[in-house]
């Protein structure tokens, strides 16, 4: 079939000039072209009126990304090519040099075509797997960059092959010759590869992650993982490119698994004045029975002190003894327990670290069930207002250092 149809163009030509003539092979070359438009312009009429709407009907979301992505119409262009290299060829004495030329330029074009076509492909896909939700979240923009690079890479070194008519299996085993030149040059990529694959099978980071990674002043949002950069999207609305290898090495502190704990912890402290903190006799512990959060507390140490005078243990007894800044720590507890932003079901404690000159510090140790940056600020600043503020109803005071209200009290108290 073939033959017959390059004979029947051969016949249209001769109708104006003999064979052997210049002008009887550009009017051949000439039907040729004109074919592969008319075949051209066939395949898009048939994808745009025919196939397009089909497309846009069904409920699949996949081949709206081949529609998009021109992987549809990037396959049809093949269509056009082949027939150039199917009949351009045959307009030239086969052997001559302008054969050997055409032959040579429908085979790079038909490669870069069909690179073109798998690159679309590739592109589509990653578009797809963005969709689902489960897939989201891995670096596969950089496993597809890593395709493109291989791609590309073969269809090159292919039509270096083809323009020289040198078989591309002996060009890549020259390539072996000259590995470490290329381990120079694709450093970044290779390394950056193999750091993608490290940090997607141990699920190190995905794209929405908060990390921080000091050595690269980054802190925020990772917005994109490809083949050579992390792109993260800063808190101050700066983006730091970090290359994935140096993740692999260094270190950074991803907060994902924070956001799918129980909650987002708070640690705050104060400082105690020592010289506020006091034992407190009977009458005292009964003015906080009133208070609901250490009802209970107060009750019980008061029947245990009464048991242990009646039983005589005076030792017991003074053991029992209550302080300000014990009650006030059993508040908080009971305070942060019941606040209704915290989560009772994880640790949570309020407890003394080590005196020092400045005081007493009291450390508030408990964890938000709120994880967003702002409301979990308001609720640390919630307790700590409620904190200070509560402290002087047990007779404790805050320590700070002197300041120049200070001295300008004092300065008017002397005066």
């Amino acid at each position: 079939m073939l033959k017959s149809v390059e004979n029947a163009l051969h016949t249209i030509a001769g109708l104006f000039f003999d064979r052997a003539e210049l002008w009887h092979t550009l009017i051949y070359l000439a039907l040729i072209i004109l074919i592969a438009v008319i075949c051209d312009v066939i395949c898009k009429l048939l994808i745009n009126k025919l196939l397009l709407p089909v497309i846009r009907r069904t409920s699949f979301e996949w081949d709206d990304h081949l529609y998009d992505k021109k992987v549809v119409s990037r396959l049809a262009a093949l269509a056009p090519a082949f027939i150039l290299y199917a009949f351009l060829p045959t307009a030239f004495a086969e052997g001559g040099s302008w054969y050997v030329l055409a032959d040579r330029i429908c085979k790079v074009y038909i490669i870069a075509l069909i690179l073109r076509f798998l690159n679309g492909m590739l592109n589509a896909f990653h578009d797809i797997f963005n969709e689902k939700e489960e897939l989201r979240h891995y670096p596969i923009k950089g496993g597809i960059q890593t395709l493109q690079v291989i791609l590309f890479s073969i269809g090159f070194i292919s039509i270096i092959g083809t323009i020289i008519d040198e078989s591309p299996a002996r060009l890549f085993a020259g390539l072996g010759a000259s590995a470490a030149v290329l381990m120079l040059i694709f450093k970044d990529t290779i390394l950056g590869f193999v750091a993608g694959i490290q940090l997607s099978a141990n699920h190190m980071l995905r794209r929405g992650d908060w990390i921080t990674a000091p050595a690269h002043n980054a802190n925020g949002i990772v917005q994109d993982v490809t083949l050579n950069t992390v792109k993260v999207l800063n808190f101050d609305n700066t983006t730091t490119t970090i290359p994935p290898y140096s993740l692999v090495s260094g270190s950074f502190t991803n907060w994902r698994s924070m956001f799918e704990s129980g909650g987002r912890r708070i640690t705050r402290q104060i400082l105690l004045d020592v010289n506020s903190i006091t034992f407190l006799d009977e009458s005292e512990l009964l003015r906080f029975k009133s208070n609901f959060l250490i009802e209970e507390f107060v009750s019980q140490r008061l029947q245990a002190i009464e048991n242990a005078r009646a039983e005589g243990n005076s030792f017991l007894a003074e053991e029992l003894r209550v302080t300000n800044s014990m009650l006030f720590r059993v508040y908080l507890e009971n305070y942060i327990r019941q606040m209704g932003k915290s989560n009772p079901d994880m640790l949570y404690m309020v407890r003394y670290l080590p005196m020092a000159e400045k005081g007493l510090p009291v450390e508030l140790y408990l964890f938000s069930v709120e994880k967003t940056w702002k409301i979990y600020e308001g609720i640390a600043a919630d307790l700590i207002d409620h904190t200070l503020g509560i402290t002087r109803e047990f007779g404790l005071r805050v320590y700070q250092s002197p300041g120049s209200y200070d001295f300008q009290t004092l300065k008017d108290c002397l005066s």
